[in-house]
């Protein structure tokens, strides 16, 4: 069974603002925020770099390269056995995807390479 409600001696609210020492909404309390007012730039530079990062060309073939396999899997599989079909066409596309990467590196790795060795000689 609930309890009645009593009144609380003291004043309430007004008697706690009192006993701090003024207003907590006003400006002379420290603020709850640590971070000093950067947390929203930070924010906006995490989502910024994330969004250009989506729009690289890079990140572009990779997603067209694992699309295409994906499809090509499931093409070869045919509507039978959907469940096998979807996980193969998961490996492929991941496969296409890593085999891009490692292209690309490979290229970065070349290019470092030669651009180290025409700097020696």
């Amino acid at each position: 069974m609930a309890k009645k409600a009593t009144k609380k001696s003291g004043g309430g609210a007004k008697a706690m603002t009192e006993r701090r020492g003024g207003d907590r909404r006003s400006g002379d309390r420290r603020s709850t925020d640590r971070r000093g007012g950067s947390g929203a730039r930070a924010k906006s530079g995490a989502s910024e770099a994330f969004v250009a990062l989506l729009q690289s060309p890079l990140v572009a073939e990779l997603v067209a390269a694992a699309a295409t396999a994906a499809l090509t899997a499931l093409a070869q599989q045919g509507a039978g056995g959907k469940r096998n079909a979807v996980k193969k066409a998961g490996k492929a596309a991941a496969n296409a995807v890593k085999r891009r990467l490692t292209d690309e590196l490979d290229e970065i790795k070349k290019a470092a390479k030669a651009a180290k060795g025409g700097a020696k000689g």
